[in-house]
């Protein structure tokens, strides 16, 4: 079965390339982490729970690997496979940028266990939230698929539907990608307040502005008949 997206030296370079820096620094945090690595910190950046070091060391370049796996299989299991041609180069690039933010996380986590002053509680915060921005300005390029995107019984059901969520969707991203930026510079409170309600217009925002888009969507053609 063919690839509905044309895969090339030019399009894998780059996820090869982090993908094989990650087997790099997790063998290289494995001879010098300590026996237990924190893996997970609170809002405040304080760790709150640990693990094994060889959990710590190899667990995300195994999570990358697996993540280039799948989008290397998603066109083939979707039954609108056709059109991923449509919008490929945002597809290489959505999962390009999702296995780069990881990877970062990765290094700062990997850092901040050997002991470097890295401020887990803003630099996190900012690669999720570059991410964020990121995917906020392909939402627009995304078409009509069963995997990838703003999908909801609305989106899916019409085309039109589905891009005016996208365009709008897109904003709704760039705005929650730039609250979680700013989340560690508002304090513990305001910061949970800020992170919930950019959330909120990212998710819930979202899936009500595309019903919204269907019943306009209804009322048009109604009064078309």
């Amino acid at each position: 079965m063919t690839n509905p997206i044309k895969l090339s030296f030019k399009t894998e370079i780059f996820p090869l390339i982090v993908l094989a820096a990650s087997v790099v620094f997790s063998i290289y945090f494995y001879l010098h982490f300590p026996a237990q690595v924190a893996t997970h910190w609170n809002i405040a950046g304080q760790p709150d729970n640990y693990s094994g070091k060889a959990f710590g060391a190899f667990f995300l370049p195994a999570l990358l690997s697996a993540i280039y796996l799948l989008f290397m299989f998603i066109p083939y299991l979707d039954p609108k496979k056709e059109r991923y041609a449509d919008f490929a180069p945002a597809f290489l690039k959505l999962r390009n940028a999702i296995i780069f933010c990881l990877f970062l996380v990765f290094l700062a986590s990997g850092f901040n266990n050997m002991g470097y002053n890295v401020p887990i509680d803003k630099t996190v915060p900012l690669a999720i939230g570059l991410l964020m921005v990121f995917l906020g300005n392909l939402m627009g390029k995304i078409k009509n698929n069963w995997f990838v995107g703003i999908r909801t019984p609305w989106t899916m059901s019409s085309e039109n539907v589905w891009n005016k969520t996208h365009r709008v969707g897109g904003y709704a991203f760039i705005i929650f990608g730039l609250v979680i930026i700013t989340v560690p510079y508002l304090g513990k409170t305001l910061g949970l307040i800020a992170f919930i309600g950019g959330a909120a217009i990212a998710v819930l925002g979202t899936i009500i502005y595309s019903y919204i888009a269907h019943k306009q969507e209804q009322k048009g053609q109604t009064g078309m008949v």
